[in-house]
């Protein structure tokens, strides 16, 4: 193989490394962590579950920030360019930083045999390993925030947690956030089985904070077998507030009039009382000022979560893919008041619970746009439609297919009065797909042009 000489190039190399996409297990990626001699010295904030983890992500950089550390973020998927998965010091890494660290891995994924010397180590017994796409580009970014001289990492897991590449890494601080039904043929059928892969980042006697406001019992019964400090709402920390200011108390600490976070969204307040838990518990490792985290919650910005575009017709972005997060996006945008009409952009991955989905947000649209997605997961807009079909009761709604995400927006735009509403959600991909035009464009006179 021809060394890749850019960053494209590597993630091209990397799709074409494993058979499948997911391949749920640690002891490959354990193998090539070895290898590189992965490692941290700074303390670790690992966040899983279903919806909520990135944007309690976003809040913790945001006030860790503010208090003055040196801050590393890794996240998933990304919306347009590969490079926002990996956030130093508060910005996206160029994407020429990130090449030396695919070579490393690589190298790693190929073993000693192939860099042409005799293994002197157990690890170096090993043959080639084979890496999907997520694994490797996990060990890629991993590689580069251990060697970026941080002051503290914050990593949100890809799929589960037990099995998940992020969670080679050993955390100082675990977070489960809301935990919900989706990606069951991976991690289980119900809430307790879920639960329980999702507890796999969970350490002994470390902090594990809990902000899903009804846990399965399984995440409890991990923290307490593992003799983690378990903080969990409601019994450990609480917050409550009215229209114009919140105030969160946990284990002897309290701060009141705290300012709505940045991020919209009634759901965002339970992510910030995780983060402020998170905080507390970390409070002898990265003590943070009160001010920190006023500045911190109030300047917190993530793409695509619940995103209102200035403009006419209202544009609402929102990665909601799973029934939990379409019943969240459609309480927010019941909350915004009343519009004539909603358009809905809309493409998901063909094994979601698209009927829940669509019962739950179905009262509030009225015209619906369809759009293919560039990959194999992904169910046509034809199907998209067909499925809506079956589900829907009201009888005078309409609905259409679009190649991609843009072309159903441009369409959603041409048929909206500017008192109109258009969201576009579902998958990354969806929002992806619209934000790659640049959001000073997402107005209606640039898409009709």
């Amino acid at each position: 193989m021809d060394t890749p000489h850019t960053l494209d190039d590597w993630l091209a190399h990397c799709e074409r490394l494993h058979p499948h996409s997911i391949d749920m297990g640690l002891e490959r990626v354990r193998t090539a962590a070895m290898r590189m001699s992965l490692k941290f010295n700074c303390p670790v904030i690992t966040v899983a579950g279903t919806n909520g983890k990135g944007s309690t992500c976003a809040m913790l950089e945001a006030v860790l920030t503010q208090a003055g550390y040196r801050t590393g973020l890794y996240t998933s998927p990304h919306l347009v360019h590969f490079q926002e998965r990996c956030r130093v010091r508060g910005e996206a890494v160029q994407p020429e930083a990130l090449l030396p660290h695919f070579q490393a891995v690589e190298s790693a994924r190929l073993g000693p045999s192939a860099r042409g010397f005799l293994p002197g180590r157990p690890q170096d017994m090993e043959g080639e390993v084979s890496l999907t796409y997520f694994e490797f580009t996990t060990l890629a970014i991993l590689s580069l925030l251990s060697r970026s001289e941080l002051d503290v990492v914050i990593l949100e897991v890809g799929l589960g947690g037990r099995l998940d590449a992020v969670n080679l890494i050993d955390c100082d601080c675990a977070i489960i956030t809301s935990i919900d039904l989706d990606h069951m043929e991976f991690l289980g059928s119900d809430r307790e089985s879920i639960g329980r892969e999702k507890a796999g980042i969970i350490r002994a006697d470390r902090p594990v904070v809990v902000s899903d406001p009804m846990p399965p019992q399984s995440v409890l019964k991990a923290a307490h077998m593992l003799g983690a400090e378990l903080w969990q709402l409601g019994p450990d920390f609480q917050f409550s507030g009215d229209k114009l200011q919140w105030t969160w108390s946990g284990r002897g600490k309290r701060y009141s009039g705290l300012a709505y976070p940045a991020l919209r969204g009634a759901n965002q307040l339970v992510n910030a009382a995780g983060v402020l838990a998170a905080l507390t518990a970390l409070r002898d490792k990265l003590p943070v000022t009160a001010q920190a985290i006023r500045n911190g919650l109030a300047l917190v910005e993530l793409p695509g979560r619940f995103q209102i575009v200035p403009g006419q017709p209202t544009l609402v972005l929102d990665v909601a893919h799973n029934p939990h997060s379409v019943a969240a996006l459609a309480e927010n945008l019941d909350a915004m008041g009343f519009y004539p009409c909603t358009h809905a952009v809309f493409g998901a991955m063909a094994d979601k619970d698209l009927a829940t989905m669509f019962s739950r947000i179905e009262p509030l649209v009225d015209r619906w746009y369809f759009c293919d997605l560039p990959t194999p997961r992904a169910a046509s807009a034809a199907d998209l439609q067909t499925r809506w079909q079956a589900t829907q009761t009201r009888q005078d709604t309409r609905a259409n297919g679009h190649a991609d995400p843009l072309a159903a927006l441009q369409a959603a735009v041409a048929a909206a009065d500017p008192a109109d509403r258009i969201i576009v959600f579902g998958s990354f991909l969806t929002v992806g797909g619209v934000l790659s035009k640049g959001l000073p464009r997402l107005s209606a006179q640039h898409l009709l042009n």
